[in-house]
């Protein structure tokens, strides 16, 4: 991005209900209007409606960057229960492959249980997503490496797994922690930390206190603020359209490192690359 922008500003694109062509061009339309980054939301279901078009996240994001040059792309963020993390590390190295130092990995415990059902996909109660999600990030670092790898866990077990191409840079795992306990499992283990501006504010303390608690300094993992514009045509109308440089100044005299707006949808993406093309592009 271009050193207008105070700290990085993204994109998190909506998946619902448009097809692959549109959500290519519109990735590149925003790369050319200065955007940091690109980001899918994974899920396989809709919220709303479940027979509603729905792209999935992993594939979209290998096409957009065999199509862009410049923008970062990851998910915001991947629900730990839809793939087994080798599967996963294996599919974010190749993205990796083709677009070295410009894959992120985003990742959570997932909280959408009517995909789970309709899939047959498990769906235990948090405690133990948690559990499998530090016991996930822990093999998809372990491949990365390259291999091999053989670990015992209690969900996900590996013997001597090889894991080529192993990416250079290494992709930043970033958790997703909207709660309490989110926040804290991301200080501990990841190397960035997503929340959304909601929940900001009560959050940020119960995360520095974690980052203290497990000796890890503040420069060792990145504040990732989503934030959400207004609906349809009053989206022009929000800070982070109007002026988003300031916008953006005043989120990071706050403490966040990187933004994401947060599920743009088809009607609100002209008012986000005018902004950003006024801005920065």
């Amino acid at each position: 991005m271009s050193h207008a922008s105070p700290i990085p500003v993204g994109v998190n694109l909506t998946t619902i209900g448009i097809d692959t062509r549109w959500w290519l061009d519109t990735a590149s339309r925003l790369e050319a209007a200065g955007y940091a980054g690109v980001w899918a939301w994974d899920h396989f279901v809709s919220r709303g409606r479940l027979d509603d078009p729905m792209l999935e996240c992993w594939t979209t994001l290998a096409a957009t960057a065999a199509v862009t040059s410049r923008i970062h792309v990851g998910s915001f963020v991947s629900n730990v229960m839809n793939r087994h993390p080798a599967v996963l590390a294996r599919m974010v190295a190749t993205i990796a492959d083709l677009a070295p130092g410009r894959v992120e990995l985003g990742i959570g415990i997932g909280g959408h249980p009517a995909e789970h059902t309709a899939y047959g996909i498990e769906f235990p109660a948090p405690p133990e997503r948690a559990a499998r999600l530090v016991e996930a990030v822990g093999v998809i670092r372990a491949l990365f490496t390259g291999g091999p790898v053989s670990t015992q866990g209690a969900w996900y077990r590996l013997d001597e797994a090889y894991a080529s191409p192993a990416p250079t840079p290494v992709p930043r795992i970033i958790v997703g922690g909207e709660r309490p306990a989110g926040a804290r499992l991301a200080a501990r283990i990841a190397d960035g930390w997503s929340c959304m501006e909601s929940q900001y504010d009560a959050l940020r303390p119960v995360f520095d206190a974690a980052l203290a608690a497990a000796g890890r300094s503040r420069s060792d993992v990145a504040v990732i603020v989503g934030c959400d514009l207004p609906a349809g045509d009053a989206a022009p109308t929000s800070p982070a359209m109007t002026d988003p440089v300031a916008w953006a100044e005043r989120w990071r005299e706050r403490g966040a490192d990187e933004l994401v707006l947060h599920w743009v949808k088809a009607d609100q993406v002209e008012a986000v690359l005018a902004a950003g093309e006024r801005a920065w592009g």
